[in-house]
Parts: C-alpha cells; sequence; structure tokens
C-alpha cells in the first residue's frame, strides 16, 4: 500500500498490483442514439464479444488469489449480446461482485428474468430526464414511459426480501439541457426503489454539445484546489433552504479552498478513479486498456477546443492471461506513474497545441498523457 501525505492530509493508494475491478465491453453496437455518444464523431469496427473471448477472460478470472468486482458496460448496450445473462452467471459463479449498465430500452421480461437467475448484483439504467419530451430530446429514439415500465416490471419480478437483489441504480449526465429535471428524476428514483444514483457531467463530442457543460467555472475555480497555499475555508453540514442556499452557494465561490463537513473538496483533482480503484478493461475484440476512456480513439471538447483522446493498449486476452496482462511491467510503471499525477495541468490551462491530444504534454510525459482527463478531476465518473 502507498501512502502519501501533503497539506494536512493523508491519501492512501491501493496497491497497484491488486486488481480489484474488471470492466467487460460486451459490444461496442447500441440500438439507439445519444447526444452524449461518442459516436456522433466515431467511426469504429462494431461487434459483439465471442464465446472464445469471453471465456479467456473468466479462465483469467478464476486464476485471481481474490475475485475482482466485474461491471459488464463499455460504449454499446450490453442487453444486445445475446449471451449477456450467460456471461453474468459465469462470472458470478467465480465469486465476483457482479453489475451491468444498460439503457432499458431491451429490458423485456424475458431478459429480466435472465439477469435475476444470473446472480446479478446491481442493474444500473442509464435515465438523462424525468419527462418524457426530456428524456427523448437526449436518447433518440428511445421512449422513457417504455424504460419506465421495463424498470417498474423488473423490480416486481425481484425475488421478495428486505434487500432484494439485483439492486437498482440510476445514472444520470448532467448538462444544461435537462438538470433541471434532476429533483424529479431524483423522486421518481425513490418509487422505482433505486438505491444507487449516479451524477456525471457530459464529455461533449462535438462543439455544438460543449455548451452544454456545467463546469466551465469550476474547471478554473481555486475552490476545488487542495494547494496549501491557498487560504482555507471549513464548512460544516447545514439545511439548505431559501435562507442559506444563497450564501452557501458565495461561500463555495469565493476563492478559499473550501473544506466541507470535513472533506476536502479539492482531493478529487488529479486523481484517476480508474487507477485508484485497481480497475482494468477489456474491449468487446479482447483488447485491454487501463480505462474505459482510453479503450477507443475517441473527440471530445474541453475548454471549446477539441482534443483527441488516442486509444491505449495493454495487450489481448487472446494472446496473453489477463493476470500478465495486470502486472506487464510498463503498465505496472503506468499505474504508478498515474498514482503521482505529475502531468501537466491541461484541464485548468487548455491553452497551448500539445493540450489537443494525449500523446504527450509540456512536461514530456509519453503517452497517454493524462492531463486533460476530466475523469481525473471528479468532473465526470462513471458508476
Amino acid at each position: 500500500m502507498c501512502i502519501r501525505d501533503s497539506s494536512n492530509t493523508v491519501r492512501m493508494h491501493r496497491p497497484v498490483t491488486h486488481l480489484a475491478k474488471l470492466y467487460i465491453e460486451p459490444t461496442n453496437w447500441c440500438n439507439i442514439d445519444c447526444l452524449t455518444c461518442m459516436r456522433n464523431n466515431w467511426q469504429v469496427e462494431t461487434g459483439f464479444m465471442a464465446a472464445e473471448t469471453f471465456e479467456r477472460i473468466a479462465a483469467g478470472l478464476a486464476a485471481l488469489p481474490t475475485p475482482p468486482s466485474v461491471m459488464f458496460s463499455g460504449i454499446g448496450e450490453p442487453l444486445s449480446h445475446g449471451r449477456i445473462a450467460t456471461m453474468i452467471a459465469r462470472v458470478k459463479a467465480l465469486g465476483c461482485r457482479t453489475e451491468m449498465i444498460t439503457n432499458g430500452t431491451l429490458l423485456t421480461e424475458k431478459r429480466s428474468r435472465e439477469l435475476i437467475d444470473a446472480g446479478l448484483d446491481v442493474l444500473w439504467v442509464s435515465i438523462d430526464g424525468a419527462r418524457p419530451e426530456s428524456y427523448a430530446d437526449v436518447r433518440l429514439g428511445a421512449e422513457l414511459p417504455r424504460v419506465l415500465e421495463n424498470l417498474r416490471r423488473f423490480r416486481r419480478l425481484r425475488r421478495p426480501a428486505h434487500h432484494p437483489v439485483p439492486e437498482i441504480g440510476i445514472a444520470f449526465v448532467a448538462m444544461k439541457r435537462n438538470i433541471g429535471d434532476l429533483p424529479a428524476l431524483l423522486e421518481l428514483g425513490k418509487r422505482l426503489g433505486v438505491m444507487h444514483f449516479h451524477v456525471s457531467n457530459l464529455l461533449p463530442h462535438t462543439e455544438q454539445m460543449s455548451g452544454e457543460v456545467l463546469y466551465d467555472a469550476a474547471l478554473r475555480s481555486i475552490t476545488y484546489s487542495p494547494s496549501p497555499w491557498l487560504r482555507r475555508l471549513i464548512l460544516p453540514k447545514m439545511d439548505l433552504d431559501d435562507l442559506t442556499t444563497g450564501p452557501f452557494r458565495a461561500a463555495l465561490n469565493s476563492g478559499y479552498n473550501v473544506v466541507l463537513a470535513g472533506t476536502n473538496l479539492g482531493l478529487s483533482n488529479d486523481v484517476c478513479t480508474f487507477i485508484e480503484s485497481g480497475s482494468m478493461i477489456v474491449g468487446w475484440d479482447g483488447s485491454v486498456s487501463p480505462c474505459a476512456p482510453l479503450l477507443h480513439t475517441h473527440a471530445g471538447y474541453l475548454r471549446g477546443y477539441e482534443r483527441v483522446s488516442y486509444r491505449h493498449l495493454i495487450g489481448s486476452v487472446l494472446e496473453r492471461n489477463l493476470i500478465d496482462l495486470w502486472l506487464d511491467p510498463e503498465y505496472v510503471e503506468y499505474r504508478e506513474r498515474v498514482h503521482r499525477f505529475a502531468f501537466a495541468p491541461c484541464s485548468y490551462c487548455g491553452g497551448c497545441e500539445m493540450s489537443r491530444d494525449n500523446l504527450t504534454d509540456c512536461f514530456d510525459n509519453p503517452m497517454p498523457a493524462c492531463g486533460g482527463c476530466l475523469w481525473a478531476q471528479g468532473v465526470i465518473a462513471c458508476p
């Protein structure tokens, strides 16, 4: 275990040799189009994970000393894969905690029963609006009433228990056009028996969508910096109502480094949640990458300009064992480098040509240079 201390805080890093979570992309094909998706400027081969590829993953999981948790996700819609329930059951039999994310449109009664019988622990459903109009405005080709009915049926089909499984989660991508729906969606989630609610910001993949982001000022604000050179403001928990909301917001935007109820809001800066959680991802074709953002080459918009994130692969499960890939010396060194996060501050600066991709940066880091990664700044997050 690695321990780092700074400015009266201590951060413990998971050992870089501990594989704790594996993301599996069953497919990169999807049945709907979303304004938030990287497909808006993405041209790659689509496909479905072959049985041979999955068996290589399963064999690798079986060989690990401690079963990691497994998340079936990626760029595509997992429920479009004909063997998804079989894959979940196979991984669950190995002792892994299993989760899956879906857009919910293909969550039929048959599929629901299969997922429940397979032993799925958590079902995440992406819902980006509380009203049919706002939902369809983001998820083109999908209908909110149908998704909600699918989710209600799934809830009813679960075996009765004080803590029924699979647990249900909702993933919400926040932007200007839908943030007003968040309170209503939270209430809707309560009625649906939702146990987990995950809100992320938008990574825009088109110039038009770059105007939808809710974090322009947050990227520039020193409020969220943990620097010991800044003035510090310590805030307690308090009721947020008509009396306190305005002053509380002003305090957050005061230019101080804010500590809220004992938590320094700047500690989410320069922290890779994938590396910190001991994660790795396997694509539908068996390719292995450190994180979901590096699995596919894609373009996003950062501070108004286009930034290309080129894919970075460790290897393939068709050629090497899972544990051999995880312990590859270059990959271990990369994870240690990300722990230190000595990358250029592209997310805050964003001015030079080097910040337009992840090939290198002004600190002369090798590819992938992660200074422009919004996941590492607590702005964007995956369930």
